[in-house]
Formats: C-alpha cells, structure tokens, sequence
C-alpha cells in the first residue's frame, strides 16, 4: 500500500464554478495488496459528476448542491474499496494553519516526537472518532481565508479491524471515514475519504506512531451506500475566531441533545462518596484516599496520595467534609478531618512547599524533589476552600493561614518578568522545567488567595500571569503542556487559561473586566473544541458500545493522549456566565450536554459497575477510538486508573457557582 496523492488536481468548470476535487480508488482482494486507480470527474449535469476509473465494478455519482456533496456509490460485483479526495486550495502549505478539533491544531508542533506532527511528516490522514467533531479545515494567515470539510452522515456502525495496522478489510460495515490534510506543489489541500485510511501513521499509543492503516469496506452486488459532506468556505480574523466559528458551525450542524436519562445530582454524589469510604486510609504521618494508579478491575487500596493532578486528594476531602455535613454522615466527616489535619502537621516539606506526591509503598526521592506549580496552586485552591468554609462556621484556621501565606510567598518568587511560572522546580526553587503552560492554574489560587486574605499584591501576581496569557497563549493561540505528563497542545492548557481569565473578570470592573472576558472568549472556543459534539459508533463485542456509551459532551485529552474523560470542574459556570456576556446560547446548551452525558453514564453502582471493581469509582482513560494507554484499546479503559481526579471533577460539577460564592460573597 502506498500513499497517493495525484501530483496533478483536475478542476471542471460548471456554470463559472470550479471543481477542486480529485480522487483516488483502492481495490483490495483477499491476500494480496490493493491496487489505487487514479479517477476521473466527468461531468453529467449542472452539478453533477460520474467518477471514472480503470476499475469499473463500482458505480460513483457525486451531487453537488451549494456547499454539501453526496457521493452514490453502488457495486457492480462485489468488491473491497477505499475512497479518497482531495480538495485542493491556491493557499500555501507554510502559511496555512489546520484544525482537526480534539487532535490537531495549526501544526501540531508543540507536540514530542511520536505523536502526530508537522515534525513527523507534512501530509496526515485521521479516522473520524479521533476528532471531536468529524471535521478537517484549514485558515490562510495571510489572506484570512477558511475552509473546512464536515462529515453529515449519522455514524451508528463500527467493525473490529484486525490486525489494526496495514490494509484490512473490515469484517462488518462501518460508518467511519477519514479526514486529514497536506501538501502538493507547496499548496494545502483538504482529504475525505471513506472508509477510513490513518496515514502516513497510525497512532497506537502514546507516542507510538505504528504503519499506515487502510480499511476496506466489502459492497455485494448491487448494495449502495452514500457519503455526505460539506465544504464551507468563510473569512475569518484570525485562528482563533477561525477555531470559534468552526466551533459554532459544528454545533449548529450536529446539533447533540442532553441524554435524557442523566441521573439525579442528589443519587451521582450518593454513589460518588461511596469511593471516600472505601477509598480512605491512613499511612504513617499522612491521611487520605487511595485514588491513583489503581487497576479499573480491582480498585484496590494503595498508600499513594497526590495533592493535586491527579489525585486532588485535599478537593477530595473538602468535598467529603461538606458533603458529609450536609446529609449528616459523620463517617465523612471524620474521614476529612483526619486528612486536612495530617496535611496541617505533615503535609508541608521544610521549604514551606505541600507535599505532591508520598507513595509510601514505593518510595521515589525524585517525587519529592520534583514540584510543580499546577499541584501547588490545586492544593491551595483546596486549601482556600477549606479555610473558608471552617472560618464561616467559627474554627481557628490561624495554622493554615500561616502555611499557606508562607507558601503563597514562596510561590511568588519563582514568577519570572513575563508573568509565567515554570512547570516544574525543585524544593530549593531550583527551575526543572521552564514551561508555562501551565502558569494559568496559578491565576486560581492568587485571585482566591486575594479574596481571603485582603491582600491586593495577590491579585498583583494573578495579573502579571494574566499578561503572560494574553502574549503567550491566547493572543498567538497556542494551549500547551498543562498537564504534567505530556508536551503538546492539550484540553487542559486552554481550560486552565479560560478558568484564570473567569477568575479574574469575577473580581475586577470596568474596562479591566472586560479585558478579561474579551480574552476569556477567545480561550473558551478552544476548550469547546476539545468536546464531542456527536457520538462515536462502537462494535459488537467493545465494551462501551455494548453499554450504550455515547460519547457527545466528553472531551478528548491531547494530541498526546488520544482518550476522552470527564475533564470539567466548574467549567460548566464558565460556559453559563459567558453566554450571558455574549449571547451566544450554544455554550448553555451544550453545557447541558455535558452534565447530562456525565450524569447519566458509566458511573459504577449495584447492578450496572461497567467494568469497574467498586461502586463509585468512575472510570478515567476512556477508550473511544482505535488507540490505548497501554492496554484493550477502543471501547475498553486502560488497566490502570486515577479515579480521584474523576470523582473530583465531577463533583465540582454537581456544586455549581462554587467559584463565584467564593469570589462575590453577598
């Protein structure tokens, strides 16, 4: 096999109008390679064509009305086939920038090597579950032109593709296409293609590119199936309104609906809070819930607490606390207690800095010796709720005022003149990583830590890191290495940012507020970006599939880690509040989405634990397309999970307006 693209593109001109698309057929019989044919467009009416080959066992008629195409495509005599085309542009490759929503951004080149990437080659095909939305586009910087390609059609079928790799013909039919990008005589073009085709690589797993992968699809005699696409073209201001528009048309199109069978918010956190009790343990000087790197089957116990990322074992036990005193169970209260009361005394190294990670079963003095500015600043976002919340009810929280102070002092003096905070330092303030992408987690704990304290210098750093965003993240439009185990673009990056720029509008006026929501809006359409807007088809016998999981309103994680989860805090407020600000209704619609498809699926209880050992435990690396963790792949989890960040996130969810109740006290 081998992949083609036709040097030459052939344009039919049909009442004054350009057709830029060419094609090409593979044939496959069993046992030996496909066979490519180049196709010719001939036409056959005002917007009209019959594709021509040398192989003429398949009937191909394309329709062609305003911007959507169908393409009829009816055997002859039965016979295994791919399709692909490509929509050539005048638009030069090096000054174009693409998107492929939840996977590519411009070119990808914040990525590592092994993940797809302009470093890795200029010319790519996806299978469409990869993408949030079915869709490829591309914008011209220098003429602001856009143009994107949608896949219609209802996806519902998917077949098992063995051996995952190479050329296969799929042993059912399957709805999924490809969709993908590159490069001819230096100018960009657009590829949609049927079934799919994943070239020049196939990304296995993380950081694993494996051969190119061809599916054919097997039509008998006289079985016809059709294709549907649309092919827009726009102006747009830049990438990231480019990003925007993309994201409303895709909305506007797909139009997802909330389940309607999303569960009460009263039963999820009933059944959530089963994993704080059986979760909690105690380990020399610390407490806390055992929530990361567990096995999905087992859930077993493990003396292994994280602060933050991803463990959120302080969220944890806040959420805990409240939540046990809000329905009377003291279990919860005093499973909380005992875990803020460990941090207090134990929690802290000699710097002043919290503790990240403890695996008291597997020591690592790296871990200890390896800080980051994302778990400190979800720590004391924690921190800050927990000694609010204790103050309004009377309790002495003189210590952890002091603690937290001290390390917001510490903190601060790692921020460098740009505004950002490196990724990673030692205990000594020693710069490991000087990345700063993920500095916006920061912007929480500061804008919180000037609320609690009265202490304008806190919103003093908040805003030096909220220049760094503007010139360095939003502004250029490049949402990178938030998350602490990847280098590329990611969901998180841009969320983070979207959450600091909200933070920061809830507790400034004037033109300085607005400042923040104009920002904000242009960072929000690219968290949008990373979240299904349509459900992925699963096959017989893949474990989501069989459940009935849909995937519309879950997120994908990075360019790096190729799964979606349920990634989303207080980010549903965000949505909520900046609809208000600029009208566009779509953000509180699909924040229903995104609550009811998280409300109502793969939460373990009685009766329905979908693969997982104890009720309560949510499952994390969700497998929605032909890539894996380590382990199953599509419709399965990987083996190993971190369900402590899940319930956290959730949970927070289910607790709406947290963040403004903190902020604007009545």
């Amino acid at each position: 096999m081998k992949y083609v693209l036709l040097a030459v593109l052939t344009c039919f001109s049909i009442v004054g109008y350009a057709q830029p698309i060419t094609s090409t057929l593979y044939i496959k019989t069993a046992g030996n390679p496909a066979k490519n044919y180049a196709v010719n467009w001939q036409v056959i009416g005002t917007g009209k064509w019959q594709l021509k080959s040398q192989f003429n066992h398949l009937d191909i008629v394309v329709k062609q009305q305003k911007d959507s195409y169908q393409f009829s495509i009816q055997a002859k005599q039965s016979v295994n086939f791919n399709l692909q085309n490509f929509y050539s542009t005048a638009f030069q490759y090096d000054q174009v920038e693409f998107l492929m929503p939840g996977l590519w951004y411009k070119k990808n080149a914040r990525s590592s090597l092994g993940a797809p990437s302009i470093y890795e080659a200029q010319n790519w095909s996806f299978r469409e579950d990869r993408l949030s939305t079915p869709l490829t586009g591309l914008f011209d910087t220098q003429s602001g032109s856009a143009i994107t390609i949608l896949r219609l059609d209802s996806l519902t079928q998917e077949s098992l593709a063995v051996p995952g790799i190479g050329e296969m013909i799929l042993n059912t039919h399957s709805d999924l296409g490809s969709l993908g990008f590159g490069q001819t005589d230096k100018n960009a073009y657009l590829q949609f293609g049927y079934p799919y085709q994943e070239a020049p690589k196939t990304y296995l797993r993380k950081l694993t590119l494996a051969p190119e992968t061809m599916a054919f699809v097997s039509l008998n005699k006289g079985e016809k199936i059709t294709l549907n696409y649309q092919i827009t073209k726009s102006k747009t201001e830049n990438f990231s309104h480019f990003v925007k528009q993309t994201w409303q048309y895709s909305i506007d199109t797909n139009q997802p609906e909330p389940l309607t069978n999303a569960m009460a918010t009263k039963e999820v956190k009933a059944q959530l809070s089963q994993f704080y009790k059986q979760s909690f343990l105690t380990h020399d000087d610390l407490a806390g819930f055992s929530g990361v790197h567990l096995r999905t089957d087992i859930a077993e116990k493990k003396a292994f607490f994280e602060i933050g990322f991803v463990g959120r074992v302080l969220l944890n036990a806040f959420n805990a606390l409240e939540y046990g005193e809000q329905v009377n169970d003291p279990q919860l209260v005093k499973m909380a207690e005992q875990i803020f009361a460990s941090y207090l005394a134990s929690g802290f190294n000699q710097q002043g800095f919290l503790r990240e990670v403890v695996n008291y079963e597997h020591p690592n003095p790296e871990l200890a010796n390896t800080l980051s500015i994302r778990r400190q600043s979800e720590g004391i976002y924690a921190a800050l709720l927990y000694m609010q919340y204790q103050k309004q009810k009377g309790e002495d929280v003189t210590l952890w005022e002091q603690k937290i102070r001290h390390l917001l002092n510490q903190l601060k003096t790692l921020q460098n003149k740009q505004g950002a905070f490196a990724r990673k330092f030692s205990p000594e303030s020693e710069i490991i990583d000087d990345a700063g992408g993920s500095s916006p987690s920061a912007v929480l704990a500061y804008v919180m830590a000037y609320k609690y304290f009265n202490d304008v210098q806190y919103l003093d750093v908040a805003r030096h890191t909220a220049d760094y965003l503007e010139h360095e993240i939003v502004t250029p439009a490049e949402y990178f290495s938030s998350t602490l185990d990847a280098n590329c673009v990611d969901k998180e990056a841009a969320f983070y940012t979207a959450m600091a720029l909200y933070y920061l509008a809830l507790v400034t006026e004037n033109s300085e507020q607005q400042k923040y929501i104009n920002l904000l809006e242009q960072a929000n359409y690219f968290v949008m970006s990373w979240y299904y807007t349509w459900d992925v088809p699963f096959a017989k016998g893949q474990m989501l599939g069989d459940v009935g999981f849909k995937t519309r309103g879950w997120g994908n994680v990075s360019v790096e880690n190729n799964h979606v989860d349920v990634f989303i805090f207080g980010y549903l407020d965000v949505l909520n509040w900046l609809a208000k600000q600029n009208g566009d209704q779509r953000l509180i619609n699909f924040a229903k989405v995104i609550e009811s498809s998280m409300k109502s699926q793969l939460l373990p209880r009685k009766g329905q634990m979908f693969n997982i050992g104890k009720v309560g435990y949510y499952p994390e690396v969700v497998q929605h397309t032909n890539w894996d963790y380590g382990h199953f792949g599509k419709g399965f989890y990987n083996d190993i999970f971190a369900p402590g960040w899940v319930v956290a996130s959730l949970w927070e969810m289910l607790t709406p307006n947290r963040a403004a109740q903190f902020l604007q006290p009545e």
